[in-house]
């Protein structure tokens, strides 16, 4: 098994280091000095950390606007929406994807990497997918197209795709739109029971998601992780959303922390622990990418340190090796 373990220093000048028995490493040609990561507390996202989610929640995606809007996009190109920025959930990738698809019914013709540099260009999220179509279509065409969005559409039809007809009716509370069994039941869990009970040993644990608070239950109990209320953030309890550092600052105060380390996937959730840790002077925070969710291989790892990663991880599972 091939794998990347490396350590790197604030000035993102870094070195390999080697879990003995486990995994090999690719080496990089930059000035080091070698600086452990000691640590007292671990926050881990949920999605591609700990469950693969490319047939649930990317599946969802693709498919709530197929069906709102009879056409979409290919599921590769999800991650270039996330790698934009500003969307804490699978919700709002949903509806920026809709906003393109129907831009492009309606004549745009910039691909999804260009349209995605731009949203980033904006600020990312949603403000920036409607500021780069605002800026580059016709005003009637983006106020059609604008009029034409139906974003309580493409949530239901998320939401009964994701969940299916059973949990749909328990957790929204009303009839799903059509029966399905639910997407939710094709999460492969990522990561291993030991890796879970050693870090639960040495360290405080926490969870930042922008999951729905029921639907990051059901995926913490899925891989066996009990994190009380008061350490978890879900998108109920978070109003700002990734990558704002308040759920990072209010858990390393409730763990009374030194040392935080926040474990995610994608590009925010490394923004969020460097934007917390330029907010605290007390504590310090890092974020450490896994290449387990949309960013993959030598692309997906050279994102991940130009965004601020003190470490790229092949998965959750070499987190223990690494922290001390």
């Amino acid at each position: 098994m091939e794998g990347l373990l490396l350590s790197l220093t604030p000035d993102r000048r870094y070195v390999p280091r080697l879990a003995a028995g486990s995994v090999s490493v690719r080496f990089f040609q930059c000035p080091v000095s070698v600086r452990p990561m000691d640590v007292d507390t671990v926050v881990l996202d949920i999605d591609g950390v700990l469950l693969d989610v490319a047939d649930s929640y990317r599946r969802a995606v693709v498919d709530s606007v197929d069906r709102v809007y009879g056409a979409t996009v290919d599921r590769e190109a999800i991650q270039a929406f996330k790698n934009a920025g500003g969307f804490n959930n699978d919700w709002l990738v949903t509806d920026a994807v809709a906003l393109y698809v129907l831009a492009e019914q309606a004549g745009y013709e910039a691909s999804i990497e260009t349209f995605t540099d731009a949203i980033a260009a904006h600020g990312g999220g949603l403000e920036g997918t409607e500021a780069t179509l605002a800026a580059e279509l016709p005003n009637a065409t983006f106020e059609a197209v604008i009029d034409e969005w139906d974003t309580d559409a493409l949530r239901e039809v998320f939401q009964a795709l994701y969940l299916g007809a059973d949990l749909y009716g328990e957790l929204e509370g009303a009839e799903p739109p059509f029966e399905t069994a639910g997407y939710i039941h094709d999460e492969p869990v990522l990561v291993d029971a030991e890796t879970l009970e050693t870090l639960t040993d040495r360290y405080n644990v926490g969870v930042v998601t922008g999951r729905p608070a029921a639907e990051a239950t059901i995926a913490l109990d899925r891989v066996g992780l009990d994190i009380e209320d008061v350490h978890r953030f879900t998108m109920d309890n978070w109003e700002q959303g990734k990558p704002h550092p308040h759920a990072l600052l209010t858990l390393a105060d409730r763990f009374d922390s030194q040392s935080v380390v926040f474990v995610g996937d994608t590009l925010d959730d490394i923004e969020t622990a460097v934007n917390a840790d330029a907010e605290d002077d007390e504590t310090t925070y890092e974020g450490l990418g896994v290449l387990t969710g949309g960013l993959t291989g030598e692309s997906g790892h050279e994102k991940f340190v130009d965004a601020g990663a003190a470490a790229v991880l092949q998965s959750i599972n070499e987190l223990p090796d690494y922290v001390r």
